[in-house]
């Protein structure tokens, strides 16, 4: 897994993104999540984990984002409108 490293990396590139006005702050804070997801988590470089770990960490992030109104908002216009809300 690229770990911590990578979470980093993901992290400066969508800040950029954000302080250039290409996403919203809650893109920002849903591409936090994936990267996080995606590098394996709180991990060294180069650690190996297991699917299990992998679907943990997917299900603790969807967790956290289902818990914001504007998630669920964005959850909620796709439904309504089969088109992404942009919020």
């Amino acid at each position: 897994m690229a770990g911590r490293t990578g979470i980093a990396t993901f992290k400066a590139a969508m800040l950029n993104m954000f302080e250039g006005g290409f996403i919203s702050e809650h893109d920002y804070n849903i591409g936090c999540r994936i990267a996080e997801t995606l590098c394996g988590g709180d991990v060294d470089a180069g650690s190996l984990v297991d699917e299990q770990w992998l679907l943990d960490l997917e299900r603790h992030h969807f967790m956290q984002l289902l818990a914001t109104d504007k998630t669920r908002a964005r959850v909620e216009y796709m439904l309504k409108n089969g088109k992404p809300l942009r919020n």
